[in-house]
């Protein structure tokens, strides 16, 4: 490269290559270079990547927007451009002006990165690893970047176009494939197990469409072998996953989000949690209802802000939820009500070996095809909503997803809801314990000392008695709280519907004291 081409950038002083840098940069200089909140970027291949990974593996995307960095900067320059300078020697005529190829200064391209308005360059929103349907309802399905949605499309699996009018006969065998070959041999619980699956792997295609948040995804099964992994697999391998184990307290828990955050995933798995493990974070639950996370950088001191435009999954073998998270929870749930699931026969199943079979490009190929063809049916026929169901945070996603499923026949959609419920840890030790607070005490006010004296066991005949039958509220510890803090958990209660349960809190009759009691409605 000479001065004479057209990425020629001649720089001199520091302030003046500054400038010049931060001008050539505005113009395009570099390829696939972008702005993604306020900083620099560029698409990258990544090298090395596994070509076939299981399902329950890591399945990263092919392409990586790497922030840019004075290191990065300086490769970029010597590989896409001629910087130079001019400088004098003496010549058989005195002296004579030439150029001298240079890479700036450390401290000069840290400065031409520093700022945080680049208006010229396009704006990068988003890595996404298979096509999805924009606002105005098309599909982006051409590799690349999109200028009309701010996202760079960097295709696992490589398809041919998919028509925006899909005949009647390509929706049959979509229909045909998806739900009588690729999801026909799992062991559904029951049949809004299997909706709401199908559900899950469209939503990465149609979030962008709808706009809206997406809740937590729960697969658990009876069994161990019974599915779970390649159910979570389908997504990931289409969109790309990073599969992570459980960290069991809030702070890790935290840590992982903010990391997977950064690395071009659309789907997070929580694989292969321990046995009846209570899904019960505030993290979590903050986490899925929230547009934006926020965060401290890991390794810095500032905070960083990142769109969640992940679909968040946990596997694991009777799993539960508590606090509020069986709210933002859809469970598909697998039961193969046998002793050893791995030993079904595979040759009578509509796909042998479907854990193997789904690691493979082309089998991918087939299952995103087939799936695009059903979200491109419904769009022609206006994207028709389930106006009746609502789900919290999350109704605009049930709306469109339970409508998506009704235009193709499927039924079920949400209606294991009372299933969530019904694993909800936290609801059901409340409600038993309000249910045996009533039993005892009727609707008698107590103050906390009050009720925590009753938990105390009572003594007949050398024998202890505990009149709670072991359902007085414990901390998460499991142990019974003192009167303070069980003022303190009563207070937190107070006007929460348990079941037929109530619980109610005032003030005693010289209002000096919190007073609580329990009322119950069978019809409620």
């Amino acid at each position: 490269m000479s001065a004479a081409s057209a990425n020629s950038v001649k720089v001199g002083s520091g302030p003046e290559t500054i400038r010049v840098l931060k001008g050539a940069l505005a113009d395009r200089l570099l390829p696939d270079t972008y702005v993604s909140s306020g900083d620099l970027v560029h698409m990258e291949t990544v090298s090395g990547g596994q070509t076939s990974p299981a399902a329950d593996e890591d399945s990263p995307l092919p392409v990586t927007a790497s922030p840019l960095t004075p290191a990065t900067l300086a490769g970029l320059l010597a590989e896409h451009a001629y910087v130079y300078r001019l400088r004098t020697r003496k010549g058989q005529d005195g002296e004579e002006w030439y150029e001298e190829e240079v890479t700036p200064p450390r401290d000069i391209l840290a400065s031409v990165l520093a700022g945080k308005t680049w208006p010229e360059l396009p704006p990068l929103r988003g890595v996404i690893g298979a096509p999805v349907l924009r606002r105005d309802g098309t599909l982006l399905q051409e590799v690349g970047y999109d200028k009309a949605t701010g996202l760079y499309l960097a295709a696992k699996v490589a398809l041919p176009p998919i028509p925006d009018e899909p005949t009647a006969d390509q929706v049959a065998a979509a229909r045909a494939f998806l739900l009588e070959r690729f999801l026909r041999d799992f062991p559904w619980s029951s049949p809004a197990d299997r909706a709401n699956y199908v559900a899950l792997l469209a939503t990465p295609i149609l979030r962008h469409f709808t706009g809206s948040l997406t809740p937590f995804a729960l697969i658990d099964a009876t069994m161990p072998a019974s599915g779970k992994s390649i159910l979570t697999g389908g997504p990931g391998m289409l969109y790309g996953q990073r599969v992570m184990p459980w960290p069991y307290t809030e702070e890790e828990l935290r840590k992982a989000i903010t990391a997977v955050l950064s690395e071009q995933v659309g789907v997070v798995v929580w694989d292969n949690l321990a046995e009846g493990t209570v899904i019960d974070s505030p993290t979590l639950a903050l986490l899925v209802t929230a547009g934006v996370w926020s965060d401290r950088q890991l390794g810095a001191s500032r905070n960083i802000a990142t769109v969640n435009d992940r679909l968040w999954m946990a596997t694991g073998n009777n799993l539960q939820v508590g606090g509020d998270m069986a709210s933002r929870t859809v469970r598909v749930h697998l039961d193969p009500d046998m002793p050893r699931p791995e030993q079904r026969d595979q040759t009578q199943f509509g796909i042998p070996h479907l854990d193997q079979w789904i690691t493979a490009p082309a089998n991918q190929h087939t299952v995103l095809y087939h799936l695009l063809i059903l979200v491109l049916d419904w769009t022609r026929a206006g994207a028709p909503k389930a106006a009746t169901l609502a789900m919290r945070q999350f109704t605009p996603w049930a709306q469109a997803l339970g409508g998506f499923l009704a235009h193709h026949g499927i039924t079920g959609f949400l209606a294991n809801a009372a299933d969530v419920r019904a694993i909800d840890e936290d609801e059901t030790r409340w409600r038993a314990f309000l249910a045996c607070w009533h039993t005892l005490h009727g609707t008698e006010p107590m103050t906390a000392a009050e009720l925590r004296r009753s938990a105390e066991p009572d003594y007949f005949a050398n024998q202890e008695h505990d009149r709670w039958d072991g359902q007085f509220i414990t901390t998460h510890t499991g142990r019974l709280p003192n009167a303070l803090s069980l003022g303190r958990l009563l207070a937190g209660q107070a006007g929460r519907w348990r079941g037929d349960y109530v619980l109610r809190g005032g003030k005693n009759d010289r209002g000096d004291r919190a007073v609580f009691w329990v009322e119950c409605d069978a019809s409620a």
